[in-house]
């Protein structure tokens, strides 16, 4: 039998910077939530931080 090569993603290093992110922008938004609602906001907001981020940077350079 013929040995196989795997091939695999190679994503570790953004997977890594992102799940940093995630814990970051979660304990930001929990810290600054006044009640329990804008803490549950708060984490959805930190599920989708890299979107927000981009869309205020592309909002910066348009100008």
């Amino acid at each position: 039998m013929a040995k196989k090569d795997w091939k695999c993603g190679g994503s570790g290093a953004a997977g890594a910077v992102y799940g940093l992110g995630f814990i970051g922008a979660l304990v930001y938004y929990i810290q600054h939530a006044a009640t329990f609602w804008l803490g549950a906001l708060g984490i959805l907001k930190a599920l989708v931080w890299p979107a927000l981020l981009i869309y205020e940077v592309l909002k910066f350079f348009r100008m």
